[in-house]
Order: C-alpha cells, then structure tokens, then sequence
C-alpha cells in the first residue's frame, strides 16, 4: 500500500472513531442500558439453565429471574442513595472536623522563613459544604439511573426470552451448512467464554463486597454499606478502582475516629484480604488468558469515561474483556487480541 493510501486509511479510521464515540454519547440514554442488559444477561443466563434443567417451564423461570433481577437493582439503588444521602447531610461535621485535625498539623509544623511559605493554606479556604453538594449532585444523576431499571429490564427479557434461539436462526438463514456449524461453534465459545469471565468476576466481587463490609463492621465504620458497595463496583476495575475503595474508607475511618492506627489496621486487612483474592483466588480460577494491558485499561477507562461517565468506567473493562473475547475468535482479529493483551 502506498503512503498515500496508508495514510487515507488512517484518517478514515480516526473520522468513523470519532463519528462511533458520537453516536455512543449522544445515545448514552438508549446504548447504556443496553448494554447493562447484556451484562447482566451474561450473568444470569447460567441460572436461567439452571432453572431449566429443575423442569421450570421458559416462561417461569425468563419471570423469575426477571423479578430476581428487579429486586436486586432496586435494592442495590436504594441502599447506596440513603446511605449516600446521609453521608452527605453529616459531610459538615466531618468537614469541621478535618479543618480541626489539619489545623492541629499545621500549629505542629514550623515552617522554614518564618512561616512564608505555608503548603497548607489551602486548610483556611477548605469548603466541605461544596463536597457535600456535589455527592449529592452524584447521587442524583444515580437515582436517575434507577429510572432507567425498567428500561434495562426490558432489553433483559428480550434477550433471556431469545436465549437458545440463535443457532436455529443462524441454520435457516446460512446458505451453507458447514460454515453455519462454523459460525454456530464460534458464538458458542464467546458465550462460554463471555458467561465464564462475568460470572466469576461477580462472584469475586460479591465476596470482596461481603469482606469488606465485615471488616467495616468490625471496627465500627459508619455507612459501612455504602463502603462495601463502592468496593463490589469498583471491583470491576483492576488496580485504580481496588485502589480507591480502600483510600476512599480509610480517610473516612481517620475522621470517624480522629486517630490514624484504627484506620492503618483496618487498611492493612483490607489489603491482605484483597492480595489473596485478587492475586492468588481470582487468576487461578479466571485463567491467565485473559490478562488485559494495563494502557489497553486506562485508555478504555478513559474513552467509556468519557461517553458514559462513572457508569461507563464501571462497565469498560467488561467491556474490553468481551471484545478481547470476540478477538480471540477470529484469526482476523488476532492482532486485536494481542493489542489488548499483557
């Protein structure tokens, strides 16, 4: 290929990128759902088998899990609002207390040149009351999510009531046999593959969720519920996201008791238990082969972050790992697979 045409083909690219991230954000309201849906499809599907396989008939067992859904959703929305809520209506007596402890610092430390240079005279300016308005600005955009449940639900019924059609289709409509036994065991593998990665990681993550919490409890964190929630979301993400759901609660915990040892301890079990299940439970069970690059996860961190916001953070390592997935089936592809690769 000439340069001419190398080059016409990169900007081709960059012009349907940046048409596709477009298109993304402005149907953030339609595709995000959507892609919820699959997500949580991906999920219950096992227990949609499961259901099957006990003699429940389709259409009770697609009701069953369409509640179980429901009811799962709805929970999850509203224990993090009303613990969210209420960890913003205290932010000012924390808040007041922080200036306090930083105050005490600044008093501690004497400074070089009588005290011209101060590195914390911010602490005079400090606002918690802004803080406190901006979770709640952030809970707000969640609750308007939760109004997005029945749209979610309703891609999830859709999906799960076609679930074990899609061979049939592929057969009927396939002018050749063999290549649609091909194509048949293709999608098959990502399924598998797809349902493995999903399932495994929301159990991991359920786990670390239920630790967490434990331990919160155990040294009397406040909204210790609402820490264990960020800790199962932001499981999703490697590394930065185990990262902040440990700092987020142990700031918090120096507050709570004015006095850092507490905090340092429950860190420090925090991150031993994480070590266990992040580098010795989860990659023996998940399997190597789905190690993801870690710029491979910043860039897709920031370009879903972008479309959707924290949602999208949230979702752009599944993301990622399903396309990777996909790759890996396609030896067309294979040079996609590697890119996203350790």
């Amino acid at each position: 290929m000439s340069k001419d045409g190398r080059a016409l083909t990169i900007a081709a690219w960059v012009v349907a990128a940046e048409v596709i991230g477009f298109v993304f954000k402005s149907t953030k309201a339609v595709l995000f759902p959507l892609f919820l849906a699959l997500f949580i499809y991906f999920i219950l599907a096992p227990l949609q088998d499961l259901l099957m396989k006990i003699k429940l008939s389709r259409t009770l067992s697609l009701i069953l899990i369409i509640l179980f859904a429901f009811v799962v959703l709805f929970l999850m929305a509203q224990l993090f609002y009303s613990s969210g809520k209420a960890l913003a209506s205290d932010l000012p007596d924390y808040g007041n207390k922080l200036k306090d402890m930083l105050d005490e610092l600044k008093n501690r430390i004497e400074l070089p040149g009588g005290g011209a240079f101060d590195p914390l005279a911010w602490v005079d300016s400090l606002d918690v009351t802004k803080v406190g308005a901006f979770l709640l600005n952030s809970l707000g955009t969640f609750v308007s999510f939760v109004s997005t449940i029945f749209l979610v639900l309703i891609f999830l019924i859709f999906m799960l009531a076609g679930r074990g059609k899609l061979n049939d289709k592929i057969r009927r409509f396939s002018p050749h046999p063999r290549r649609s036994d091909q194509i048949i065991e293709i999608v098959g593998n990502i399924d598998r593959q797809v349902q493995k990665y999903l399932v495994i990681k929301t159990a991991i993550s359920v786990a670390s969720g239920v630790i967490s919490l434990v331990v919160f409890l155990a040294f009397g964190l406040r909204y210790a519920i609402l820490w264990a929630f960020i800790t199962f979301v932001l499981n999703y993400i490697p590394n930065i996201g185990s990262f902040i759901s440990k700092i987020l609660p142990f700031g918090f915990a120096i507050l709570q008791f004015g006095r850092v040892w507490p905090a340092v301890w429950m860190l420090a079990i925090l991150v031993v238990t994480d070590a266990i299940t992040g580098s010795f439970i989860e990659p023996r069970v998940m399997g190597k082969g789905l190690g993801l690059s870690p710029l491979a996860i910043l860039i897709s961190l920031f370009f879903w972050g972008w479309l959707w916001g924290i949602p999208g953070m949230i979702l752009a390592v599944p993301i990622m790992v399903v396309m990777k997935i996909i790759a890996s089936n396609f030896e067309s592809l294979r040079w996609f697979e590697a890119l996203l690769s350790k």
